[in-house]
């Protein structure tokens, strides 16, 4: 079906991305996973091109786009040309809300400049070894002293770690109460501080150009001019970009479905078996041909969760009807494909072999399909 979300301006800006992939990064890109990580002048390029900046605001040096749309323009063409570059979302689509929406004046001009320029690359840090998806529990501390914080503490699958400048920590900096979610507060540590490391850049099943690191944090100084937003407000904080990190990883996973079924069409089209072509079974047509419906069914709830979303009425309940949807797609579709391929479709030099193996952490970053259905079914009244 025809798409209506994007108009002449989003094209173009996708012909613009698509030609940038193609040209820098496709052909070096199992260099990058082999190093497991790009390297870091990639997001200069990034920011020189303007991707980086979208909706920082024009006086700080970015694009100043309100819509979310472009960004999810970077995301379908990154799927597309299957480059999993999780930081390049996180930067964007997760870390710079926080940013735009709680930074004071002076941190806005101390650090939009260089995170539209990919001089300031972002992460952020939530998740603990002990703690997962329970926010609440999380047991880095920050103690005020003087004009300063001490950080303490430890983080884990910190998606951009290894070349991140700036990296948003969630600490609790006051003692827990009755009250689980309340004491929490985000700190902008910066790379270079003493006492704070990048451990190993974790060895994953997928992904492996997309760094995802350990944290440590050792008696770490972290100015209180660096603190983002009030003292105690992080939870409420962390929930307001919960629907965007959420759609993010939506398009991310309906494009990256999209792509499986293109690859696996070329694939039985020029395969031939028992004297035919694979596409001539009736099993290929049949399996394609829910897949395909699949894929357009996806694409329908994302460009109506985009609408939604820059009308700012996009909902938690529905970013998660979204994410859950996309993302058990996208490992239905893929894992789909990929028995067409038959014993191909295990061998990592065909592209579906590691699409799979992509696909798998979907269902589980950004909030699991489990909580995901916690939430759906209290939206319902259950």
């Amino acid at each position: 079906m025809r798409r209506t979300v994007f108009d002449d301006d989003h094209e173009a800006f996708r012909a613009t991305v698509r030609d940038f992939l193609a040209r820098e990064v496709v052909p070096v890109f199992p260099e990058w996973e082999k190093a497991g990580a790009p390297p870091r002048d990639f997001y200069r390029l990034l920011g020189g091109l303007g991707i980086l900046g979208l909706q920082v605001p024009e006086e700080y040096g970015g694009g100043g786009q309100r819509s979310f749309r472009f960004n999810a323009v970077v995301n379908e063409e990154l799927a597309r040309a299957r480059l999993g570059l999780g930081p390049v979302r996180v930067h964007t689509d997760i870390v710079l809300p926080y940013l735009l929406r709680y930074a004071s004046e002076e941190q806005r001009r101390r650090w939009l400049p260089g995170v539209a320029g990919g001089e300031l690359m972002t992460a952020i840090a939530m998740t603990e070894p002990g703690t997962g998806s329970d926010l609440a529990g999380i047991a880095t501390t920050a103690v005020l002293d003087g004009d300063h914080y001490v950080l303490n503490g430890a983080k884990t699958f910190i998606t951009g770690a290894v070349n991140a400048d700036l990296v948003l920590v969630v600490a609790r900096t006051s003692p827990p109460s009755d009250n689980r979610r309340a004491g929490l507060s985000i700190l902008v540590v910066e790379a270079a501080s003493r006492g704070f490391s990048v451990g190993r850049n974790l060895d994953k099943l997928g992904l492996k150009a997309q760094d995802t690191a350990e944290l440590a944090f050792e008696d770490v100084l972290v100015p209180v001019v660096n603190l983002l937003g009030e003292e105690g407000r992080a939870f409420e904080y962390l929930g307001h970009n919960l629907a965007q990190e959420r759609l993010s990883i939506a398009v991310n996973a309906q494009a990256a479905a999209a792509t499986a079924l293109e690859v696996t069409v070329d694939y039985v089209n020029g395969r031939n078996v028992f004297g035919q072509p694979l596409s001539g079974f009736q099993n290929t047509k049949f399996v394609l041909a829910e897949c395909a419906t699949d894929v357009e069914a996806g694409q329908a709830l994302v460009d109506r969760a985009l609408q939604e979303h820059d009308a700012g009425r996009l909902s938690a309940a529905d970013a998660a009807k979204v994410k859950l949807f996309c993302t058990e797609l996208q490992s239905r579709v893929v894992d789909k494909c990929l028995q067409l391929h038959g014993g191909y479709g295990y061998v990592l030099e065909y592209p579906i072999a590691r699409m799979y193996a992509d696909a798998r952490v979907t269902r589980i970053y950004g909030g699991t399909s489990e909580v995901m259905k916690s939430i759906i079914a209290k939206s319902i009244g259950l």
